[in-house]
């Protein structure tokens, strides 16, 4: 499975976003102020936004793209990919 391949890089990247949402709730919890609490939630969305797109590519690559796959088996994966991305734009 390919994102096995990249476990640690994306274990990585999970654990920068959850110290990024750990740093929304101290500011929450504390007296931040709001401009400052906002550019950490922005931060976290493109964080996951991030992640998200490179999750969509290594699952087009792997599972839509890749040479030898039968057509079964690519619409299965699109069919997949656009409900998720769907599910994700709302």
């Amino acid at each position: 499975m390919h994102i096995i391949a990249d476990r640690d890089k994306l274990l990585a990247r999970i654990r920068r976003i959850a110290g990024q949402v750990a740093a929304v709730e101290r500011q929450l919890s504390g007296d931040a102020g709001c401009s400052e609490t906002l550019q950490l939630v922005a931060s976290v969305r493109g964080a996951v936004g991030s992640l998200m797109e490179e999750l969509i590519e290594q699952h087009m690559r792997e599972h839509v793209a890749r040479p030898g796959l039968s057509d079964e088996a690519r619409q299965t994966a699109t069919e997949e990919m656009l409900a998720l991305i769907r599910r994700y734009g709302k």
